[in-house]
């Protein structure tokens, strides 16, 4: 992605409250907050354009991060009848300052969010499926800056559904391969800016040791990546 000079604003001073975010040279607007601001982002001018929008939150049955993407022509009309939803803790929405995004272009934007979100593993995608919309060759490479722009601002507001759990390593660090070898086991994995990924094919030993239970954060993550089939037998 191109280097980026992003402006924030906390609407309370809190940055964990209602916030905006823009970026240099871009048309484009986020505006942010948690749920107990609901109120304070739906009055927000910005709300009553067209845009696209992520809940996001814990789902209540597997206690996995979850998040929801929609698209509508009044973001305000379209999240007060989202108030329903268990999960959704934070809310974020982009639109375009310039009035350019029209109802077509938010549907192609919500499709390939939808499909993003899924590929990145980060949360359960909570949509049922997406329209998505075809767009002339022109609009289309827009939508696709704008995407671009959406990607850089998301992390920035406490949102990383977009974020991969693995990307392809860059720099000294990343391409570094790192090589753990005990009791005829390997496991090898590199450093990602999100923290570090042990890569497919990585062993581990069958039974815990009795070490093991000196570190209970261990135990948990080895139980819960047996649960969802990242480690199994063989």
């Amino acid at each position: 992605m191109p280097s980026a000079t992003i402006k924030l604003f906390l609407v309370h001073g809190d940055a964990k409250r209602l916030r905006t975010a823009e970026l240099s040279n871009w048309t484009g607007k986020a505006v942010a907050g948690p749920r107990s601001e609901l109120d304070g982002v739906l009055g927000r001018d910005e709300a009553a354009k067209p845009g696209i929008y992520f809940l996001s939150g814990i789902d209540s049955e597997s206690g996995k991060s979850a998040v929801y993407v929609g698209e509508a022509e009044s973001i305000r009309d379209r999240l007060r009848g989202h108030l329903e939803k268990d999960f959704l803790n934070h809310v974020v929405f982009f639109i375009s300052k310039d009035e350019t995004l029209t109802k077509a272009h938010v549907r192609y934007l919500e499709g390939r969010l939808i499909e993003q979100a899924k590929l990145a593993g980060r949360a359960l995608v909570m949509n049922g499926q997406s329209s998505g919309s075809k767009l002339p060759e022109s609009d289309r490479e827009d939508m696709e800056i704008f995407l671009e722009r959406i990607h850089q601002l998301m992390p920035v507001l406490g949102a990383d559904a977009l974020v991969p759990i693995a990307s392809a390593p860059e720099g000294h660090a990343e391409t570094q391969l790192l090589v753990c070898e005990i009791k005829g086991l390997k496991a090898a994995g590199h450093l990602t800016p999100t923290g570090f990924v042990v890569l497919k094919g990585s062993q581990a030993v069958l039974k815990e040791r009795a070490s093991a239970h000196q570190y209970p954060y261990t135990l948990v993550s080895r139980k819960r990546l047996i649960e969802d089939g990242t480690l199994v037998e063989d």
